[in-house]
């Protein structure tokens, strides 16, 4: 095996290993792994202690155990499932193994007499402790070497790819490591490892794969071992050149300058009606000092439900159309889209400041008008969904991208519409924002180093809003709770989680929800919106909520984000359990914009597994955006909060963003030491660990 290791791990292919045929290769490859060195970067998800035999007699439910000894009975039972039924025993016990899947070889391989040595989990059985399919092997009497020395590693797997393929292809890949330490290049600096006192590269990997039966099982379950944080320190530095490596091209980037605002931001904010908060002022102020540089602006704002974003951003494409540049908002949904397309014609159009609307759902005729005032250079501003990045979408001066929820977008619609504003070598600046708040360190990692902006203040006026969990076998007392306010000149949203009816997911249709409350609360006006309905059909039924002559609005989720009704005070949501952290906390949103004291009713349908609790119970405990946020995390993982397991952007290997937060200010200055020191080690440290999603980062 030492011959064909002579070339860098990295570009040794996998069919080098022995096991590794063409439907193996395809396997691994469908998991990211391409060559010998990502083969080591694929660790373990858990360990296992398979170092002694544990007697039977001392099994207890639950444990992961080695167990050695004769099979004493094996037969076929037909019951509710066809199972191969085979009794284990030594002199303290015995044990049943249990087989639902078999083959005819298999059942005559494990007739009476045969010596076994099992590993797997005993459970209580319907008579005695048993294990189901463990992994087994035959011994000859006597026989006692074959234990391992080193705890078992348990890795994450595809189907087609059982554990023992793993450890004989990464002990095969340990090996050819150890019998050519040169193929695995070591890109961090010798001295940095020494001050930080940082196992190598080659140890760190060999602990991690095979580590010895004195390390803590624990520690190395929770990533908290030298070994990992070496690993991930390595990662998140690879991953902060490339964003040192992104700056440095955007700084080489021009983009359309800005004039500075003037007098029409003053006749802007006289006509709004309300004053902008302190927090307010402060990033509108950051963003015109970033669209008045010849450089494109990449700045993330982040602000809680209802904290005021979408005026920040109508100040900043006042900016933009006062230059003669264009701007473009996109949104994820169209009822978000619509409530932006209705602030700013309604700010904008006294101004003078032709703003059109881009859908999917729009028709022909309105479409090409739309797209015709664009390319003509006739509208200032576009709003619209992902329709804005369609191919026929030209326009003829765009300056400005404006991005509300990103992460909902995938990165390809993202780099898609910048890329219509590439004109002469210029491309335009870039707003996004999120109601969805996470830590800085986080953003700052996982949006490849916007420029943050934060608004952690909100409107005066709004009411905190008071959470409670009740059974959906309360029903009846809920809809009671729904006609005392509205009769007292309240409004009240009613939530449904899907559509039409689906008895796997246990919700209810919002259609037959609606039927149902008007059947029983004849004397409430119930309107009804959802994602299939026409556009003009839900803007009017929610024209109606927001004017009063609705009393309850029964809706899906697509209410989550862009209503505003001050006078609703009263939010039911079903299902919660269905739902993570952060639209729950966004469709609670919908309420507490008025005065009036609020309310939100969770009703779930029991029982709710720990997940669920903990959600429900941190949406009773806090309305504080970041909170609710950094539990999101905590439950779901960066990846489902930030919209990229989809989307192929920002997969980290190792690191965990939110566990990791730590290492993420020493990857930082690791990195500045690289650059400047040895920056012969950054082209191969992000190709390393990142390789072709460098080029998200433009995005």
């Amino acid at each position: 095996m030492s011959a064909p290791a002579q070339q860098p791990l990295h570009r040794l292919p996998l069919d080098t290993l022995r096991g590794v045929g063409a439907k193996n290769r395809e396997r691994l490859e469908n998991l990211g792994i391409h060559s010998v060195q990502d083969l080591l970067f694929h660790l373990p998800l858990r360990y296992q202690d398979r170092s002694r035999v544990c007697p039977m007699g001392e099994l207890r439910h639950g444990d992961h155990v080695l167990v050695e000894g004769e099979v004493t009975l094996s037969e076929i039972r037909h019951g509710r499932r066809r199972a191969l039924m085979v009794q284990l025993s030594d002199p303290s016990g015995a044990i049943y193994l249990r087989f639902f899947h078999f083959s005819k070889a298999q059942a005559q391989g494990l007739t009476r007499g045969t010596r076994l040595r099992c590993f797997g989990e005993a459970r209580s059985g319907p008579h005695s402790l048993e294990m189901v399919h463990p992994e087994y092997h035959r011994i000859q009497p006597g026989d006692s070497a074959g234990l391992e020395e080193t705890l078992t590693p348990v890795y994450p797997t595809t189907e087609g790819l059982n554990q023992i393929t793993w450890r004989k292809l990464t002990g095969q890949a340990l090996a050819l490591m150890k019998a050519s330490p040169e193929t695995l290049q070591e890109w961090l600096p010798e001295a940095i490892l020494g001050e930080l006192q940082l196992p190598s590269l080659a140890q760190a990997l060999e602990y991690l794969h095979r580590p010895p039966l004195d390390a803590s099982l624990h520690r190395l379950t929770e990533g908290d071992d030298p070994a990992r944080h070496r690993l991930v320190l390595e990662e998140l530095v690879a991953h902060q050149l490339s964003l040192r490596r992104f700056r440095h091209r955007r700084q080489s980037v021009q983009a359309p300058a800005c004039g500075p605002p003037g007098e029409n931001r003053q006749r802007f904010l006289a006509d709004l009606g309300f004053s902008l908060t302190g927090a307010q002022r402060r990033v509108v102020q950051e963003i015109a000092d970033d669209l008045v540089q010849p450089r494109p602006m990449m700045r993330l704002l982040q602000g809680d439900v209802g904290s005021g974003k979408t005026v920040v951003a109508a100040l900043a494409a006042l900016q933009a159309v006062a230059s003669d540049l264009q701007v473009a908002l996109m949104a994820p949904t169209e009822i978000l889209a619509e409530q932006h397309l209705n602030s700013f014609r309604n700010w904008f159009e006294r101004h003078g400041i032709h703003t059109v609307w881009l859908s999917g759902s729009q028709r022909s005729r309105a479409r090409r008008e739309a797209i015709a005032a664009l390319t003509e250079g006739r509208a200032a501003v576009a709003v619209g969904t992902h329709a804005l990045f369609q191919g026929d979408v030209t326009f003829q001066r765009l300056g400005l991208v404006i991005i509300d929820e990103q992460h909902r977008f995938g990165v390809h619609q993202r780099m898609a519409l910048r890329e219509k504003g590439a004109l002469d070598g210029r491309v335009p600046h870039q707003l996004i924002m999120t109601a969805t708040p996470i830590p800085r360190t986080l953003a700052m990692s996982a949006y490849a180093d916007l420029d943050l902006s934060e608004i952690d203040e909100m409107p005066p006026g709004r009411t905190p809003v008071t959470t409670a969990a009740v059974p959906d076998t309360r029903r009846e007392e809920v809809m009671q709770r729904v006609r005392a306010a509205c009769r007292e000149g309240r409004q009240a949203y009613w939530v449904c989680t899907l559509i039409e009816e689906s008895e796997a997911l246990q919700c209810q249709a919002a259609e037959d929800t609606a039927a149902q409350l008007a059947e029983q609360l004849p004397d409430l006006r119930i309107g009804l919106v959802h994602g299939r309905m026409k556009p003009a059909e839900k803007e009017a039924v929610m024209a109606r909520f927001k004017a009063g002559e609705l009393e309850m609005l029964v809706a899906t989720t697509v209410i989550e984000v862009g209503v505003d009704a001050p006078n609703a005070s009263l939010m039911i949501i079903e299902n919660p359990e269905r739902l993570g952290l952060s639209q729950l906390h966004q469709l609670r949103g919908r309420v507490g914009r008025g005065a009036v004291e609020s309310h939100c009713l969770l009703m779930y349908h029991p029982p709710l597994t720990q997940n669920a609790r903990s959600r429900i119970d941190t949406l009773r405990r806090t309305d504080n955006g970041f909170a609710i946020a950094r539990k999101d995390l905590e439950l779901r993982g960066a990846g489902e909060v930030l919209g990229t397991r989809q989307t192929g952007e920002m997969q980290f290997r190792l690191a965990d963003l939110l566990r990791d937060q730590p290492l993420i200010a020493q990857a930082q200055q690791i990195a500045d030491r690289i650059l400047q020191q040895a920056p012969e080690a950054a082209d191969p440290l992000i190709q390393r660990w990142i390789g072709e999603k460098t080029q998200y980062i433009d995005a």
